[in-house]
């Protein structure tokens, strides 16, 4: 199954070490980010589960959920938290669901059989309260996932979801954006009183207020 952008997030049942999720009501009206593990115990995922769950301030600001999965059941699941607070220093404070019937992995097209039928690709959804994706990545198993990056995603997708704005190469939360081309200058003007600079029509950068 390819999963498309704007399209709706498969809904599920599955078990996770927080019990039963029931993913679009477990989600509720928050943003979510959903992301996959090959197997338990592997050594580049455990250093971004710690991650994630140190990161929680930062999920919580952006009312974000983030959600693991792996193909292992809870007790494996329940054995590897304590690996991931031995060696990390930080507990997991997030579900990871317990697929391992696989379920999950097949509906988000998480299973490559190609590569390895038997484990699940290192991906990504971010997935919005519309329960929409908004954003799919997938790593290759030695490159260790840049959550950094995936917060300024984040933050580039809520910020254009409240203004007609995009955001350019390399942006970061409090530098300029672009207008959108749809926005005539009468309607910038009313939208943006603080005026923008222009480098081509249909490209205009402002400074957001606040």
């Amino acid at each position: 199954m390819s999963l498309q952008l704007g399209q709706v997030a498969p809904d599920f049942e599955q078990q996770s070490t927080q019990g039963t999720i029931r993913f679009h009501e477990w989600l509720g009206d928050s943003w979510g980010i959903f992301f996959s593990h090959p197997k338990n115990f592997t050594p580049v995922c455990t250093t971004e589960l710690g991650e994630v769950a140190r990161l929680k301030p930062e999920w919580d600001k952006r009312n974000v959920r983030p959600l693991g999965l792996s193909v292992d059941d809870v007790n494996a699941h329940n054995l590897w938290e304590k690996d991931i607070a031995d060696t990390q220093g930080q507990s997991l404070n997030f579900p990871m669901l317990a697929d391992a019937d696989k379920k999950v992995a097949n509906l988000y097209g998480m299973i490559h059989p190609e590569t390895d039928p038997t484990v699940t690709v290192r991906a990504v959804y971010v997935i919005d309260p519309n329960k929409k994706i908004r954003l799919s990545l997938t790593y290759p198993p030695s490159a260790g996932r840049n959550f950094s990056e995936i917060l300024r995603a984040i933050d580039s997708l809520q910020i254009t979801d409240s203004q007609k704005v995009s955001t350019p190469v390399n942006w970061e939360p409090g530098q300029p954006v672009i207008i959108s081309p749809s926005i005539s200058d009468a309607e910038a003007k009313q939208r943006f009183p603080q005026g923008w600079t222009e480098l081509r029509p249909y490209l205009r950068l402002v400074q957001l207020a606040g």
